[in-house]
C-alpha cells in the first residue's frame, strides 16, 4: 500500500520547524511504524537529503526510548500501544499519517521528533537510593510483603518514563509520572524509609522543571502505553501531605 507521511522537520532546537510529505510506497501491513521511518529515511539518504531524526531503541515496548504524536495522539491511535510496536496493518492504502514530537516545555524540542526527556532523568535522581543493608543477601521472605501491596507497586513500576503523559495533557503536567515513581517504592517496606524525602525532593524538583500543574482531566491514563493508573496522582497528593505533616 502507498500511505503520506507528513512529518514534523525542524532542524535544531531554535529553529523554526514545519510539517512536511513523504510518499511511502510498496509499504508492508507487517511494518512497524518506526520501521517505515526506516524505509523513508533509506530514500532520503540515497538521494542526498537529510533523514528524519526520531528516538528509539527495544522497538519492543519496553524501554520508553520511542515518542512520537500520532495523528494528534501521543503513540498514536491504539490503545495501551507504544509508538514502536504501532504497525501498518492499522492502516488503509491511501493513509496520511501525522508524526510531530512531544509538545511541553520540559521536553524541548532537539531535532525534527527528538525531543530532550532529561528532565525526567532529574525528577528521579531527586528521589535519591533506597537505602539497604550491606552483606550477605537477605532470605527473599524475611521482608514479608501483602499481595495487594506486590501487585499495586508492580502496576505503578510498569511505568517506562516516556513521557506520553506529559504530552497529552494541556498543562504538561508529570504528576502522573511521579506519582507512579513515588507509589511503587513507598507501598514497599523496602522504600519506606526515605519515603518523605524523596517525594518531597521529586516534587520540588517537578515543579523545578517547569511541568504544569494537574487538573483532574485524565488524558494522560488514556494515552499510557503501560496503563498506569491515576490513582497513583492520588497516592502522589497522599504521600506528599504526609510528608509535610511528618516534616512539620
Amino acid at each position: 500500500m502507498t500511505l503520506t507521511l507528513r512529518v514534523w522537520r525542524q532542524p535544531g532546537p531554535q529553529t523554526p520547524g514545519r510539517l512536511v510529505d513523504y510518499t511511502a510506497r510498496d509499504v508492508s501491513p507487517h511494518m512497524s511504524l518506526l520501521e517505515l521511518l526506516d524505509v523513508v529515511n533509506e530514500d532520503l539518504t540515497a538521494s542526498g537529503e537529510e533523514p528524519i531524526a526520531f528516538d528509539s531503541d527495544c522497538r519492543e515496548g519496553i524501554c520508553g526510548s520511542c515518542g512520537l504524536v500520532v495523528d494528534g495522539v501521543a503513540h498514536g491511535p491504539k490503545a495501551a500501544t507504544t509508538t514502536c510496536q504501532l504497525f501498518m496493518r492499522h492502516y488503509r492504502d491511501g493513509d496520511v499519517i501525522t508524526l510531530e514530537p512531544w509538545r511541553a516545555r520540559a521536553f524541548p524540542v532537539v531535532k525534527d521528533l527528538v525531543v530532550d526527556r532529561s528532565a525526567f532523568d532529574r525528577v528521579i535522581a531527586a528521589g535519591g537510593y533506597v537505602s539497604v543493608d550491606t552483606g550477605s543477601a537477605p532470605e527473599a521472605n524475611a521482608i514479608p510483603v501483602p499481595k495487594d501491596d506486590a501487585e499495586r507497586a508492580m502496576d505503578a513500576a510498569a511505568c517506562i518514563g516516556c513521557g506520553a503523559c506529559v504530552a497529552a495533557c494541556k498543562n504538561a503536567s508529570a504528576v502522573l509520572f511521579v506519582g507512579a515513581k513515588v507509589g511503587h517504592l513507598a507501598t514497599l517496606p523496602q522504600g519506606r524509609p526515605e519515603r518523605e524525602r524523596r517525594v518531597l525532593a521529586m516534587v520540588a524538583q517537578m515543579e523545578e522543571e517547569g511541568f504544569g500543574a494537574c487538573s483532574n482531566e485524565g488524558e494522560c491514563e488514556a494515552v499510557c502505553p503501560k496503563e498506569i493508573s491515576v490513582t497513583n496522582i492520588q497516592r502522589l497528593s497522599r504521600e506528599y501531605v504526609r510528608a509535610l505533616l511528618r516534616r512539620g
